[in-house]
């Protein structure tokens, strides 16, 4: 799937099953973008917190439980 109207991204919390949940699978997603990780949707010109909130509200990436993020080897 595919996002590439600028402005910002606007998301139906109303159509999520837990907000809190989607916050903390965003976030972590993001720190895994910004380590390196490679997007799993086509991000164009937006920041990688945009990018985390599009793969989880699109199902590309799954939730996550405590101990599952993974970070890449900083070396």
């Amino acid at each position: 799937m595919t996002f590439k109207e600028k402005g910002p991204l606007m998301i139906d919390r109303t159509k999520l099953p837990n907000s809190f949940e989607f916050i903390v699978t965003a976030g972590a997603r993001a720190r895994q973008l910004m380590a390196g990780s490679i997007p799993r949707v086509v991000t164009g010109e937006h920041k990688k917190t945009t990018v985390a909130q599009q793969e989880v509200v699109t199902k590309a990436v799954e939730k996550m439980e405590i101990g599952e993020v993974r970070l890449p080897n900083a070396d």
